[in-house]
Formats: C-alpha cells, sequence, structure tokens
C-alpha cells in the first residue's frame, strides 16, 4: 500500500455494509461497522448483542474477542480489495495468534472498539498488532499473522 492513496473519511466507512466486505455471514459476523481506515491502521466498532454466538452468561468470550480481531483485519482487506483496488473479497486464515492477553470480557448489549496496526505485509501474509478497548478500558491484545488466499 502506498501512502499516496486517498483514504476514506469516518462518514464514507461508517455508510459501508459490513456484509460487503467480509467473507463471513451471519450469525457469524463479530464486528459492526469500521470507522477508521489508513495505510497501517484500522478501527472496528462492534455492538454485542445478546443473540451473539459467542455471548456466554451475558459476557462476549475470549474466543469472540479473537474473533472479533480476525475481522478486524479481514475488513481491512475487505474493504481495501473493494473499494480502492476493485478486486473481490479473499477469504483469510489465521496463521498464528501471539502473546494473547485477555483482561476484562465485555458484557452483552455493550460496544467494544477494535484497533489493529499492520506491522508488516508480504507474500500475502499481513502481521498486525491489535487491541480491544471499552472506552478508554483496555480488554484484549494480541499479535496476529493472516494468510490471503491470493486469487
Amino acid at each position: 500500500m502506498t501512502e499516496e492513496l486517498i483514504w476514506p473519511t469516518e462518514a464514507a466507512l461508517r455508510s459501508v455494509d459490513i456484509h460487503e466486505v467480509l467473507p463471513q455471514q451471519e450469525p457469524f459476523v463479530m464486528i459492526s461497522r469500521i470507522v477508521q481506515l489508513d495505510a497501517v491502521r484500522t478501527t472496528c466498532e462492534t455492538d454485542i448483542r445478546p443473540d451473539n454466538i459467542f455471548v456466554e452468561d451475558g459476557y462476549f468470550s475470549a474466543s469472540g474477542l479473537i474473533e472479533n480481531i480476525a475481522q478486524t483485519c479481514a475488513a481491512r482487506i475487505g474493504y481495501i480489495n473493494k473499494y480502492i483496488l476493485k478486486k473481490s473479497v479473499q477469504i483469510g486464515v489465521v496463521g498464528a495468534i501471539r502473546k494473547m492477553e485477555v483482561f476484562n470480557l465485555p458484557k452483552a448489549g455493550q460496544q467494544i472498539s477494535t484497533i489493529v496496526e499492520v506491522k508488516e505485509e508480504v507474500f500475502g501474509m499481513t502481521l498486525a498488532s491489535a487491541q480491544v478497548l471499552q472506552g478508554d478500558q483496555l480488554l484484549a491484545s494480541t499479535e496476529m499473522k493472516i494468510a490471503v488466499r491470493q486469487q
């Protein structure tokens, strides 16, 4: 990705139907909207619905947080492919999760923000660091490697 690209505004991102940039479909969609995207950083918001398949005993599970992070990466790749490169949405696979720490689980009915920062992109592999926040509270952090199937 080059820095010369014109990145979308928050208003433009909020108008995107998240289903158009993700390979996942309901009931397995774990993000609600993209709110920030540039050459390095992507931020997604998620409204945790009580009927979410990863809600257990009223809390969004650690597995749900991992999938939320992976889908934030997928939304980034999907948006770039669809709206910038004019390609189809590609399927990605989590290749590795490192340094995963979960500090707290959010309750159903709450909103979380997931921030992914790309550290490196090489040969269809993306290495990213991620944080999940609820307001200013850090809920989880990790590093994730995503491999994208080339078409």
